[in-house]
């Protein structure tokens, strides 16, 4: 992961930019990047880019991410999928 721009949560169009810069401001455990970012808070409930958040703390901090509280994550009950939203099926 080297670019800022690269968007590691795309429900919440949160950057890697934004997590790198929140993180070495604030010291962030994964828990409180997801609540200051929103990352992982999106449709998806942090399915997609739940990893992605692990391994960039993982990589830019000293403290293994999540040191005090996990990072949930709360996928839906069941994927839906895009025709049966859209009324097709």
């Amino acid at each position: 992961m080297t670019s800022p721009d690269m968007v590691i949560c795309r429900c919440e169009e949160v950057g890697l930019g934004k997590l790198l810069q929140t993180a070495a401001a604030h010291g962030c455990s994964a828990r409180e990047l997801k609540l200051r970012t929103r990352a992982g808070m999106g449709t998806c409930g942090g399915r997609s880019c739940r990893s992605l958040i692990l391994a960039m703390l993982e990589e830019s901090a000293s403290q293994a991410p999540g040191h005090d509280m996990p990072l949930g994550c709360q996928p839906p009950v069941r994927p839906v999928s895009f025709s049966m939203l859209g009324g097709t099926e």
